[in-house]
């Protein structure tokens, strides 16, 4: 049995009843997570460009772009729409793993295909849950290779979540659910290099909600791919990881389906903005920076260490979003600096920052740390050193929002009543949305969040 059919199997015949409440727990505050993102994203030139180029071409009017009068789009369509709004303010989910963002493109197909298919809360939470197993444990197979060592973007692994998601909701047989895995395997790329420095990041994520529903509509008409592209002697996980068959992780892949669940232990909702590997970075510099307690004048040295980095990437001065939310200098000098990261820190205003700036020289890399490295999920060890001589030192091992540290609704609602404003959603229907997300599985259809979001 390959890969892809044992996937395929397992996923299609998973009911809601047989997933855990916490997973499905996990699911709304999924939705909310990136609907919330999409809000923040909706106003940047990307998300415009995306939307008016599909707006355009038109199409049958099957379902909804989030926001700014809700045209209505063929599935596809609308689920690219959204997924590059709801990634372009690099505000997403991850899979902490190698940061990758399956919960984008997997929320935007699975919206869209419900708005079509007519299903209701429970079978959407479902196919959520399912599609972020099968991305997760796809995922497992290319950890370390896929980015690190060989500079593919994580959309490879989020188009698994869009194609199972989308085929839940058309009710796809467990065949053609194995071809449209196998479909999805081969449909997708993206670099590495060009998503940290350029919108095409978001480009990426809708590439992965736009070619995974198609992968499971045309796997549903019948279209069929290579079964065993995943094991292949020259298939997904040999040339996208690492000696991924001999270490094992391959056999992994399929190993004890259902009795742990992907989106309990490597989800993770950002509760802040930005390149997710820095937000416990962040939250390390805030905390040292509070003990320090001095004013930022009087730091002279902001120490980062992480396991296996030797060299801060991304740009020490960014000047604009792209650039602030892939800095881990950014990061750490604007958290001492204000004691905190929040969503407001990827504004100009904040980026240009005269205090901030200062201490951006400031920020240097520390000595990997040598304990305790199974506890680290994109975490760091921040110390702060005053004028006076002092240093103080914090270790966050997790960023908030982690499944490591449990994801709770009242951050993940604080998140959605912050950024959905910035879509024009009004503050009644901010309230009312929210009354639904946390009630998802009741909903009967989709339309009962989509008309609150205009």
């Amino acid at each position: 049995m390959t890969i892809a059919v044992e996937l395929a199997q397992f996923v299609t015949q998973t009911r809601y009843e047989d997933i855990p409440p916490s997973a499905i727990d996990y699911a709304a505050m999924l939705i909310a997570s990136t609907v919330a993102s999409a809000a923040m994203g909706a106003p940047l030139d990307s998300s415009g460009i995306v939307r008016r180029f599909e707006i355009e071409r038109g199409g049958v009017a099957d379902s909804s772009a989030w926001f700014a009068g809700a045209t209505r789009l063929p599935v596809a369509k609308a689920a690219r729409i959204n997924a590059v709004m709801s990634d372009a303010a690099a505000s997403d989910d991850s899979d902490l793993r190698n940061i990758t963002h399956p919960g984008t493109p997997l929320v935007a197909a699975a919206i869209a295909m419900a708005e079509k298919t007519g299903a209701d809360g429970k079978d959407v939470l479902a196919a959520i849950a399912l599609g972020y197993e099968a991305a997760g444990r796809i995922n497992g197979g290319v950890v370390p290779g896929l980015i690190w060592e060989k500079g593919f973007h994580g959309c490879m692994i989020a188009i698994f979540g869009a194609a199972v998601a989308a085929g839940l909701l058309l009710k796809l047989s467990a065949q053609q659910m194995t071809h449209a895995l196998a479909l999805a395997a081969t449909s997708n790329a993206g670099l590495l290099a060009a998503a940290n420095t350029s919108i095409a990041r978001e480009y990426h994520a809708g590439l992965a909600a736009m070619l995974g529903v198609e992968a499971a509509q045309l796997a549903g008409l019948g279209y069929t791919a290579e079964e065993t592209i995943f094991e292949h002697p020259h298939g997904f996980f040999h040339t996208y990881g690492v000696d991924a068959h001999a270490s094992g992780r391959v056999a992994a892949v399929t190993e004890g389906l259902g009795e742990t669940w992907q989106i309990l232990s490597e989800m993770a909702v950002k509760l802040v903005p930005g390149a997710h590997p820095y937000h416990a970075m962040a939250e390390a510099a805030a905390e040292a920076s509070t003990m320090a307690n001095v004013p930022a004048s009087e730091v002279v040295s902001i120490v980062c260490s992480l396991p296996k980095m030797r060299t801060l990437s991304g740009p020490r001065h960014p000047t604009d979003l792209i650039g602030a939310a892939h800095s881990p200098v950014y990061f750490a000098a604007a958290s001492v600096a204000d004691r905190g990261f929040d969503w407001q820190h990827l504004s100009l205003e904040k980026i240009l920052d005269p205090e901030i700036r200062r201490l951006l020289d400031l920020v240097e890399v520390g000595e990997p740390p040598t304990e305790n490295l199974e506890r680290y999920k994109q975490g760091a060890t921040v110390t702060v050193k005053t004028r006076d001589g002092r240093s103080f030192s914090k270790t966050v091992y997790a960023p908030l929002g982690s499944a490591t540290r449990g994801v709770e609704w009242p951050d993940v609602e604080r998140k959605f009543r912050a950024l959905c404003p910035l879509a024009r959603v009004s503050a009644s229907n901010i309230d009312k949305s929210v009354h639904v997300l946390k009630h998802f599985r009741d909903v009967t259809h989709v339309r009962q969040l989509l008309d609150l979001l205009g």
